[in-house]
């Protein structure tokens, strides 16, 4: 088995050495306990990753890595295009861009006490959630474009926000380098009349306490202390995402032989990144960031319209919006000289440091937010990228608590009604269209996020901020 071939670099840091066709080692970022944990699948898919032409220092894995699709879900892999250097698909994944945004409400948990109820329900009733779930929005051919290549910067100009916004949005709330045109009819078709929707699985939104503040000079410049509530939101590019991962994996896999690349498996499928093949993947990408962006904006106003009718001295100001599973073209430094890689991110979130270019003027002298999403009824956290974190793995961090049951086995072991009155016996409300799909997210099903993001701490990865604690969960 390939994990026997693994060795502790420290407490925090394991390698498995390159032999064979590995070009590169493949590092875990984990304790004991959760490298313990892992599926056998997730250090062989790190290994495969570590094959790829063009790949740059180490194949990465995050403390909530788990079994994923090509990529470990939690994996991070940098690539050279001067190198000969790939665009996996399988490497960015299926819902493109699937993210987290907090937003500040300025109410405390004594008066989010009061008004819970009729909050939870009027969210349930104004987002939709759920498999198939449909918006009030329709984009005709020319509008869909405009999203596509506008992101949040297009639904703002729409009405659904304000340039406030943008400036706590990575890429200031739009990708560049999208190409519409390099995104499918039926990927179009099937967004049509999904924006401003939750979707299914493990998107959700949910009202928040924090309970616990670990970093209080990063806590204070993030605008967050004991006590007070904010919003999170977590979802991503639905449909179109999932098309477009579905066709350009297809059209990869056909293709690789005459790149002359060897796949260990086909789900690694990838094409050279300056290939015909591997732009128009790149630009079908970009295109789904945005609308994973312009989703997450439509939510929010759609959020912030319940809140001003339920309880109007709430503000809802954004925080920050981070995007897991993509791919984005980074400086950094490598032997002491800066280099441009094509830094693919499945699972895990970006992390920068304090002075970083690339984040907005308010937040450059702390770094930036990393928001881990906890599983339903669990904590979350709010962390910080450091500038240590730059060197450890391409500024990444963990995203979530990391699955360690499929959906398949959590239903056969909880029942969402059951669920749903032992979270409501702890003060959490959920609100979803489907017990089955609680039942699936149950939060059992996921691994101990706090043990996740200590580990991500001690790595060096990103620095704790904040806990919080879910009051209300809409889940799709």
């Amino acid at each position: 088995m390939v994990q026997q071939r693994l060795t502790q670099r420290s407490e925090f840091e394991w390698e498995i050495a390159p032999v064979g066709a590995m070009r590169v080692p493949a590092v875990f970022f984990a304790s004991k306990a959760l490298i313990d944990a892992m599926d056998a699948k997730v250090f062989e898919q790190a290994c495969n990753v570590a094959t790829l032409p063009g790949i740059v220092q180490a194949s990465y894995a995050m403390p909530d890595a788990h079994w994923g699709y090509g990529f470990p879900i939690g994996g991070v892999a940098a690539f050279d295009a001067e190198a000969g250097g790939v665009v996996s698909a399988g490497g960015v994944g299926f819902d493109i861009s699937c993210g987290v945004r907090t937003l500040h409400t300025g109410l405390t948990a004594a008066q989010l006490e009061r008004i819970k109820i009729p909050l939870a329900d009027a969210l349930f009733e104004h987002v939709p959630a759920g498999v198939g779930s449909t918006g009030t929005l329709r984009l005709n051919d020319k509008a869909m474009d405009a999203m596509l290549g506008g992101g949040a910067q297009w639904a703002a100009e729409q009405g659904f926000g304000s340039a406030a916004d943008l400036e706590r949005i990575e890429e200031h709330g739009r990708m560049s380098g999208a190409v519409p045109g390099a995104v499918s009819a039926q990927a179009k078709k099937r967004q049509r009349d999904e924006m401003g929707t939750l979707g299914s699985g493990n998107h959700y939104l949910e009202v928040q306490r924090v309970v616990e503040v670990f970093d209080a000079a990063a806590a204070a410049a993030f605008g967050i202390k004991v006590d007070d509530v904010v919003v999170s939101i977590h979802c991503g590019s639905r449909g179109l995402g999932h098309q477009i991962g579905t066709e350009y994996l297809k059209e990869m896999v056909v293709a690789a032989p005459a790149y002359g690349i060897h796949l260990p498996d086909r789900e690694l499928a990838s094409a050279p990144i300056d290939s015909p093949l591997g732009q128009r993947y790149l630009g079908a990408m970009r295109s789904a960031i945005n609308c994973a962006l312009a989703n997450r904006q439509i939510i929010t106003h759609l959020t912030r319209e319940v809140f001003a009718r339920i309880t109007p001295q709430a503000r809802l100001d954004l925080l920050y919006d981070v995007s897991h599973n993509t791919c984005k073209v980074e400086e950094h430094l490598i032997d002491g000289r800066p280099q441009r890689l094509f830094v693919h991110r499945k699972g895990a979130t970006r992390a920068f440091g304090p002075g970083h270019r690339e984040l907005p003027e308010t937040l450059r002298a702390i770094g930036q937010p990393v928001l881990i999403g906890g599983s339903m009824g669990t904590s979350s956290y709010i962390l910080v990228g450091t500038k240590e974190s730059e060197t450890r793995a391409f500024s990444s961090a963990c995203h979530g608590a990391g699955r360690a049951m499929s959906r398949h086995a959590a239903t056969r072991q909880w029942h969402g009604r059951n669920v749903v009155d032992e979270l409501a016996a702890r003060g959490i409300l959920i609100r979803s269209p489907s017990l089955r799909g609680v039942a699936e997210e149950a939060p059992g099903a996921y691994k101990d996020v706090s043990a996740v993001v200590d580990a991500a701490d001690a790595a060096g990865l990103a620095r704790k901020v904040a806990r919080l604690v879910p009051v209300v969960c809409v889940k799709g």
